[in-house]
């Protein structure tokens, strides 16, 4: 049941945070003297590569996770232990990721010198601050200048507490990407990237775009205190979250399904907004929301409508909070199956059909098509922005773990239609917004992942049938061995989302009695 949230009496309690513990990390922010730019330096990014889970296809700095000897190196000009660990952890990544190796004494050795270090540490021979007492090596904290510290935002499984330091790259020194974590890596002004940005061209993060954005007004005296002036500089977690230009991502924390702790409200344009998805029942993050939007609108903006893609309550449970916000002239809209499903709580004044396009103006201008997507649900909407080829396909395809596909209005064929219709827009698809989890750069992947693993599921619970497995119980026994026993329940209810499907491919059959056999003539020709 969705929460009628003009009712404050009745606005559920938030829950107790299950939000992942951040991790320690750190990560370089590697730059040179631009000889075409002098105000403006070039700067070292790479590309993650699109088989990772977290930000596939993203534009990021050389770093990783801490290391417990980490804490045993030695850093000169470094009394606080802290301080000098994420040092020591910045040094040890940029050297693990790049060959480049910001230490005192390296620049006496030659290449061929670096590389017999670096094959010391990454097999494991020696560990990081053994390989620099070995080689009379030093680090130096006045090499690392600290450029900020930034937390991942709730909404991802895996979260870091991430030091970001400025670093020089030594002048007889070239990074090359040396992990398959990165697809490739490159020198860039930093201008320049930034413009890459505001073209939509390029998928960064938050702490990656103010960085460049930050580098691109030039390497003026009060440098560090402009990367220090965002509290997200400072340990605070980011809640506006700007992946393309034109379309931020706001996370609120709602009564989701695990492993998600919160959906991800969605706020287009850059003139003209349209807000998707307020889906919080809980007062302060509607609160939250509201202040991201009243702060939108004092920078001149104007909201023009409140949008949702689907009728589950963690994503339409705030829509009447925003409203009162915002006033009768902003209406709410949905697909027409959508409308019925809330019609005893929320008014849909406006009814969005697939092909229906909503433009925007502002600079850039965007032009969201609606597309009619079910399978998750019967009336659910995507929205296509063709020119930066971002698709916002709310529960459809999400930012960590699946989809839950739960009959009746959850149903497997739909769903499966859908995805193959999302193929048709490959390869122009450039990100995919979902409606829980960070944002995906590798919607190819992605998309082949989610059908394969979908299709995977189907054959193996025909398999189990043919097996002698008849109820979803039995099923789930054989098939979800990588599920918890707590989550054999819902397991049961996707299951069933399958034999939906296979008893109208004819492939099973479903007795008086209950149970799920094989069409023996179409399950021995399959």
């Amino acid at each position: 049941m969705v929460v009628n949230e003009t009712n404050t009496q009745d606005r559920p309690a938030p829950p107790r945070s299950t939000d992942a513990v951040p991790k320690d990390a750190a990560a370089v922010i590697l730059i040179r003297a631009d000889a075409d730019d002098i105000a403006a330096p070039q700067v070292y990014w790479a590309q993650r590569s699109e088989r990772m889970a977290f930000l596939g296809g993203f534009y990021a700095f050389p770093g990783g996770q801490r290391d417990a000897e980490d804490a045993e190196t030695r850093v000169e000009n470094c009394r606080d232990a802290e301080t000098a660990a994420m040092i020591s952890c910045a040094a040890r990544e940029l050297f693990e990721e790049t060959g480049v190796l910001v230490a005192h004494g390296a620049d006496s050795l030659t290449k061929g010198q670096l590389d017999s270090l670096l094959d010391d540490l990454t097999s494991e021979r020696m560990t990081f601050p053994q390989m620099l007492a070995h080689y009379g090596l030093n680090l130096d904290a006045r090499d690392f200048t600290f450029a900020g510290r930034w937390v991942t935002p709730p909404f991802s499984p895996r979260r870091f507490d991430t030091w970001f330091f400025l670093v020089h790259c030594p002048r007889k020194q070239e990074p090359r990407i040396r992990t398959t974590e990165f697809a490739h890596g490159e020198w860039t002004n930093a201008r320049a990237a930034y413009a890459r940005w505001t073209r939509s061209e390029v998928l960064v993060a938050p702490p990656v775009l103010h960085a460049v954005k930050t580098l691109a007004d030039g390497l003026t005296d009060d440098l560090v205190e402009r990367f220090l002036s965002v509290p997200q500089a400072h340990a605070q977690p980011v809640r506006r979250i700007e992946f393309l230009p034109g379309f931020i991502c706001f996370p609120v924390r709602t009564p989701t399904k695990p492993p998600a702790t919160h959906t991800n409200a969605y706020i287009g344009g850059t003139s003209e907004l349209v807000i998707i998805d307020p889906g919080s029942p809980y007062e302060e993050e509607q609160m939250a929301l509201a202040a991201c939007v009243d702060e939108l609108i004092s920078e001149g903006r104007n909201v023009r409508e409140i949008v949702l893609t689907h009728h589950h309550p963690d994503h339409v449970a705030g829509t009447n909070a925003l409203k009162a916000q915002l006033g009768a002239r902003v209406p709410v809209a949905a697909h027409r199956l959508t409308a019925e499903m809330i019609a005893d709580t929320i008014r849909v004044e406006r009814l969005i059909e697939d092909g229906d396009v909503i433009e925007l103006a502002g600079e850039p201008p965007l032009s969201l098509r609606a597309m009619h997507t079910p399978g998750h649900t019967r009336g659910h909407l995507s929205f296509y922005e063709a020119r930066t080829g971002a698709l916002i396909c709310g529960d459809n395809i999400v930012g960590l773990g699946s989809v839950l596909i739960d009959p009746p209005e959850g149903n497997m064929r739909a769903y499966l239609a859908t995805l193959a219709r999302y193929k048709t827009l490959l390869p122009d698809i450039k990100v995919l917004f979902g409606g829980h989890g960070p944002a995906v750069g590798n919607a190819a992947a992605k998309i082949d992942e989610y059908i394969a693993h979908r299709l995977e599921r189907e054959a193996n619970i025909l398999r189990a049938i043919q097996a002698g497995a008849s109820t979803p119980s039995e099923i789930v026994a054989q098939v979800y061995t990588d599920v918890p026993p707590k989550l054999h329940t819902m397991a049961e209810r996707a299951v069933a989302a399958h034999l939906q499907k296979l008893i109208e491919d004819n492939l099973i059959a479903h007795t008086n009695d209950g149970r799920y056999v094989v069409n023996d003539v179409n399950a021995a020709a399959s």
